[in-house]
């Protein structure tokens, strides 16, 4: 039985997640029923690289399908896009060694958070937008706190918030984060960071407590505080998940190149004159 890694993009709006659930339309729950269509089997495994949660998309999920079929990956591909709908894509699929998994073979994850400094009619479902005046350089101040292993705590959501996840103090909440970056593209401020895993909702808290920053409602030296002691203010401005975007997850020697621009670019707000 071959195994595929399958590459995937998705627009996470009208989803609850990657996870199959019960009673509720995911991400990989649609993809399940791809496969059984096209290949009119049940006995397969179909393992993602890690959860994205409701609202959160994606430009290169990551997951290996073991699967009986003759059919060579670009067809297989083809015919699973005909079944999904059209914000679900498989970008590409691959023949992998079965000693290759989704998620334990991952050694790091980037995600993309755009924040959007205008209102705009087109990409509310993929950005946050801010109505204060952000100050970047504040923003860029605060970040290298984040930068190294640091404990998380105050950043991951508890378990009693959502009875179906693992419990937290089952967890460490140290995490290597190798890089967070911050760009201006266009319209929008763009927030990237890169870790070794991440975890619930730890990003958008991240990217909560910058924009409280950078709008000047806490100092650069928040970041850090937050990080020495316990807090739940990281909970209290939370960002919501349409501006997140899980970016990139490497494996093995994948080069880690920085290239930080918009998902979903938005132009400069202009002054249109009639006629």
């Amino acid at each position: 039985m071959p195994r595929f890694k399958l590459t995937i993009e998705y627009a996470g709006t009208r989803y609850s997640g990657w996870q199959i659930q019960k009673n509720a339309k995911t991400v990989q729950g649609l993809l399940d029923r791809a496969v059984r269509t096209v290949s009119a089997r049940t006995d397969f495994e179909l393992y993602g690289s890690g959860r994205t949660d409701a609202g959160v998309h994606a430009l290169a999920q990551v997951a290996h399908l073991d699967l009986s079929t003759t059919l060579p990956p670009d067809t297989l591909r083809g015919r699973l896009n005909d079944e999904l709908p059209a914000d679900i894509n498989i970008l590409a699929a691959e023949v992998v060694p079965h000693r290759f998994h989704a998620r334990h073979d991952a050694v790091a994850r980037r995600y993309l958070y755009q924040i959007a400094r205008r209102r705009t009619a087109f990409a509310k479902a993929y950005v946050w937008w801010v109505k204060d005046p952000i100050v970047v350089d504040r923003m860029r101040e605060a970040a290298p706190s984040f930068v190294g292993m640091k404990d998380f705590q105050s950043f991951g959501a508890r378990a009693q918030e959502n009875d179906n996840r693992m419990q937290q103090t089952e967890r460490s909440t140290l995490v290597l984060v190798d890089r967070l970056d911050i760009a201006e593209d266009g319209d929008l401020v763009l927030v990237a960071i890169e870790g070794s895993h991440f975890l619930w909702k730890m990003v958008r808290r991240i990217v909560g407590v910058l924009v409280e920053i950078g709008r000047g409602g806490l100092e650069p030296a928040a970041a850090a505080t937050f990080l020495a002691s316990a807090s739940g203010a990281p909970a209290r401005l939370t960002a919501p998940p349409s501006g997140l975007f899980l970016e990139r997850v490497y494996y093995g020697h994948d080069a880690r190149t920085v290239s930080l621009r918009a998902a979903t670019p938005i132009s400069p707000c202009a002054t249109f004159r009639a006629g």
